[in-house]
């Protein structure tokens, strides 16, 4: 409720200033301006929204698997984690624009250079809060579980693997929140359709409101997707959200 609040004092504030300040509606569209875009659009809207829909999906679900198995191998192998953590953090400096032309060279103009490109900027989110929920599982646990003679797969499976599952979902979501930004940054590097492309074609054609109403679909989905993954996240770790002291 909170929110809706201050979403509507947010979007009177914006509708106010466009109408009363005299700026160019090319510059900055009144939100009813965007909310008209949104009707009269809304084929074109829907059209590229599956496109950027796709990219993220599939772009999310290989960077999960690429970011647990990375997780789990480092886990496992001290010498591993040593040698693969600092290029990982270096790979976070490297500019998409430099990687794009090289994607697009690779696998065209299609779906896979966006699919990777998603990818491998959701990856890194995935890997670190992953690898810290299984750095931070209680030694106690660890003891017991030698005690009863427990295998290191055994350990990892019965104790590490769940301890771990608010990381991955913490990670899940941190991906969501620049999942379509990297969406996005890959249409523009090299696309004819998605969200991104029609935002980056919208402007030159002073079509500001149509590129904006394309941001509010992105972000819209964005929230979507971040709400299921909390309630995933409460429903299926429900101890998680417990406060502290208190007994499952």
């Amino acid at each position: 409720m909170i929110a809706a609040v201050v979403l509507l004092a947010l979007l009177g504030g914006w509708e106010t200033y466009a109408r009363l300040s005299g700026i160019d509606a090319i510059v900055l569209p009144a939100p009813t301006a965007v909310a008209e875009s949104l009707y009269d659009d809304r084929a074109l809207l829907w059209s590229n929204f599956t496109v950027t829909a796709g990219e993220i999906g599939f772009g999310m679900l290989i960077a999960m698997a690429l970011g647990l198995a990375c997780a789990v191998a480092m886990h496992f192998n001290a010498m591993l984690r040593r040698a693969l953590y600092p290029l990982l953090v270096g790979s976070q400096t490297i500019p998409i624009v430099l990687i794009a032309p090289l994607l697009v060279a690779w696998w065209g103009f299609g779906l896979t250079p966006k699919v990777a490109i998603v990818a491998l900027i959701c990856f890194f989110p995935i890997v670190v809060p992953t690898l810290d929920a299984l750095d931070r599982v209680d030694g106690d646990l660890h003891k017991l579980m030698r005690t009863f003679g427990a295998s290191r797969w055994q350990t990892f499976r019965m104790v590490e693997a769940p301890a771990a599952m608010p990381g991955v979902l913490t990670g899940a979501k941190l991906s969501v929140a620049i999942a379509a930004i990297a969406a996005t940054l890959a249409e523009l590097a090299a696309s004819d359709a998605g969200l991104g492309n029609l935002m980056h074609r919208s402007i030159p054609q002073f079509q500001t409101a149509r590129a904006f109403a394309a941001v509010l679909v992105l972000t819209a989905f964005s929230v979507l997707l971040f709400a299921l993954l909390a309630l995933a996240e409460r429903r299926l770790l429900p101890w998680a959200h417990q406060p502290r002291g208190t007994a499952p």
